[in-house]
């Protein structure tokens, strides 16, 4: 049977990858972007070719790397189904020279994979970031640790975090992990889920400001109700504080449900810091009702992924024909994209 029979024209990197990006200028956001998502790619593909084992010649991975002089250093194995989640890239530097700005390790996480055996697996772990506890999961366990072992050998400042959906949202966990011990990891992470009432969808802005101002009330209420006032020295702030001086790349389509929560979240955060109730912000950005409600019942692991308190947030603001394409990761390569971007800092 014929190799086209089994591979989508997005698995092959002459048909659908950013061919005229020949030479990476590592100063370009726009070349740094794409570098990132072809990446990511490439361990979609690295798990495609492991099912379908296509190996040697035939296998299609490669050249998602190869073409922007990486190289597979290992790749990073699920201990529950075998599938490939994730890779360590190597720049290799006898090819291309050390580069300023470009990375010298690249950690890179696929998201949900909906063919072949590693689906169930992979739909377990989307459920648990509804629940709020994929950190507890082994996947984020053995990302975490394959990203400490680059860390401890080579400058963190030379490494980069990559992920795409559910890999988007094991990438947070383990850069928000390392920013907690005082590492900061450059970070791409593209359609990171954001766990929320579709609230972005609603039109009109005033109604839109009402929603979320009455949640954030209820949610900082709820949060002295249970916790008391925060006060400095304590672990909970100490620990969100410390995440303040990672700032990751988050790049999100409005027209993606899962993701698009993140333009409100921030947007308000500046509205809540205008109208002079920041105080109230500070505290519910620190928390999720959700969470808060795990919490009071017992579940004291209950931890959400989505609170990051700085972010580079990246909107792509071209128009996109539907949902797959709104959560593709094929859209963050393309160089002609329209794009918004704003640097949000926690104060």
């Amino acid at each position: 049977m014929s190799l086209e029979l089994h591979v989508s024209e997005r698995e092959q990197f002459e048909l659908s990858g950013p061919l005229d990006l020949t030479s990476v200028d590592w100063n370009d956001p726009h070349h740094r972007r794409s570098v990132a998502a072809c990446l990511v790619q490439g361990v979609y593909i690295l798990e495609r070719d492991r099912q379908e084992k296509r190996e040697g010649p035939l296998a299609l991975a490669p050249p998602w790397w190869e073409f922007f002089k990486f190289k597979l250093a290992c790749p990073i194995i699920d201990n529950v189904d075998s599938s490939i989640f994730g890779a360590i890239y190597e720049y290799n530097t006898s090819l291309s020279g050390s580069q300023h700005n470009s990375p010298l390790y690249v950690i890179a996480f696929r998201g949900t994979v909906t063919k072949g055996n590693s689906i169930s697996q992979d739909i377990l772990l989307d459920l648990h970031i509804i629940q709020n506890k994929l950190h507890q999961a082994s996947r984020a366990e053995i990302a975490t640790q394959a990203v400490r072992s680059i860390v401890a050998a080579y400058d963190p400042s030379r490494v980069w975090l990559a992920g795409h959906s559910l890999g988007s949202a094991i990438a947070m966990i383990t850069g928000k992990n390392m920013a907690k011990s005082g590492v900061f990891i450059e970070s791409f992470l593209f359609n990171p889920p954001f766990i929320s009432p579709p609230i972005e969808r609603i039109k009109n802005p005033k109604i839109k400001h009402g929603i979320r101002f009455a949640g954030s009330l209820i949610t900082a209420g709820l949060s002295l109700a249970l916790k008391g006032p925060p006060q400095s020295g304590t672990r909970a702030v100490d620990s969100f504080a410390a995440m303040a001086a990672w700032v990751p790349n988050l790049f999100v389509n409005p027209a993606d449900h899962i993701c698009a929560e993140y333009v409100g979240y921030f947007e308000h955060r500046e509205k809540m810091e205008q109208i002079g109730a920041g105080a109230i912000e500070r505290l519910a950005s620190q928390n999720s009702l959700g969470t808060l409600v795990m919490n009071a019942r017992g579940n004291r692991e209950a931890e959400a992924l989505h609170l990051i308190p700085s972010a580079n947030l990246t909107v792509n603001i071209s128009p996109s024909a539907n949902f797959k394409h709104a959560h593709g990761i094929h859209q963050w390569w393309r160089l002609d994209i329209g794009l918004k971007s704003k640097l949000h800092l926690y104060r």
